[in-house]
């Protein structure tokens, strides 16, 4: 661009399927998946839909009518309550809260958080995102809204749209339990910028304190989902949340004969893949938030560069390699030597 380009150069860029020219981080909007979980599980204790202990049966599905709401996990996670739902990712724990709490209390829950807001930035076409609601699909659509959509809300796809920022500020609150906002410019010559004081999310600290229980099982307890991504370094523990987002639906006859998986799909079909995380545990210091367009699943695609993010901005550079599990520390030595820095 500095000493000009061709029109066939610069068609190429703009009819790219990868959008190579789009800020992704602030214009790309994707279903976040099982992200969106935390925002579900908070409308469900703020409103006293649901006690901690409460568990769920999972049988790996869930009817609405003569529909079925698919788990991820095929047979099912058995009972499963609020600390387990986030560490096992269980889709039907969230399909039966949401179906109790409903999509109004839901929203309005997301919107504190971050869903829905472009943030005061200097730059360009930030978007909003989607955050549904009964309002929004009657003014949107002039449709009345259906227990399925709240369902499908539920696991964070529908309607719903956040942009990666989003899930970062979202991800940054939940640590932090205030509204803080993001920002470009730190200083204007050597004078720091002032920031506006953090609002309350106006959310009870004990119900924070338990989803980030969860999002802490999903990275260092067993069976959560993103435990190969976990930091060895007591100091610098990661909790987090992955999400994998469907981009195409799933039809009956191909769910009974087996899914396609992505490596078989063309690459514009396959899910996008997600994690939002911060660090450290006892005392946040960042947070982080990932998403690989079509890339799969999110405990594969994208915690161990989550991982990675965090562990060179906690260390202020190149990571150490005892930050890594030891059955890991060779493969992270190299992916970390290969990269351009």
């Amino acid at each position: 661009f500095v000493h000009g380009i061709s029109g066939a150069d610069y068609r190429t860029l703009t009819e790219s399927k990868y959008r190579p020219l789009a800020d992704k981080s602030v214009q790309g909007t994707y279903p976040p998946g099982s992200t969106f979980k935390m925002m579900v599980a908070l409308a469900g204790l703020e409103h006293g839909v649901i006690q901690p202990n409460d568990t769920q049966r999972c049988r790996g599905f869930t009817t609405l009518g003569n529909r079925k709401f698919h788990c991820w996990k095929r047979g099912g996670h058995g009972n499963v309550d609020l600390e387990t739902s986030l560490r096992r990712s269980c889709d039907v724990y969230y399909y039966e809260l949401a179906r109790k709490v409903g999509i109004d209390k839901i929203a309005e829950m997301a919107r504190r958080f971050g869903f829905d807001d472009a943030f005061d930035l200097p730059m360009s076409a930030v978007s909003r995102g989607i955050m549904p609601d009964k309002t929004w699909l009657a003014q949107r659509y002039s449709q009345d809204w259906r227990v399925g959509d709240t369902l499908n809300a539920a696991i964070g796809q529908g309607y719903v749209l956040a942009t990666p920022l989003q899930l970062a500020v979202i991800t940054a609150r939940i640590a932090n339990g205030t509204g803080v906002e993001p920002r470009l410019v730190k200083s204007v010559d050597s004078v720091e910028v002032p920031l506006d004081p953090a609002l309350s999310l106006r959310v009870n600290e004990n119900h924070l304190r338990l989803v980030r229980d969860g999002m802490f099982g999903v990275v260092n307890r067993s069976g959560g989902t993103a435990g190969r991504s976990r930091v060895a370094l007591p100091e610098f523990t990661m909790a987090g949340k992955t999400g994998t987002s469907q981009v195409r639906s799933i039809s009956a006859a191909e769910r009974a004969q087996g899914v396609t998986r992505n490596a078989d799909l063309p690459w514009e079909r396959r899910d996008h893949a997600l994690f939002v995380s911060y660090a450290p545990y006892e005392n946040p210091k960042y947070a982080v938030s990932v998403v690989v367009e079509h890339g799969g699943g999110g405990s594969v695609a994208a915690a161990p560069i989550a991982r990675d993010l965090m562990l060179y901005a906690l260390y202020g550079g190149m990571p150490q390699l005892e930050a890594y599990p030891s059955n890991q520390q060779r493969e992270a030595g190299e992916r970390l030597n290969a990269l351009p820095l």
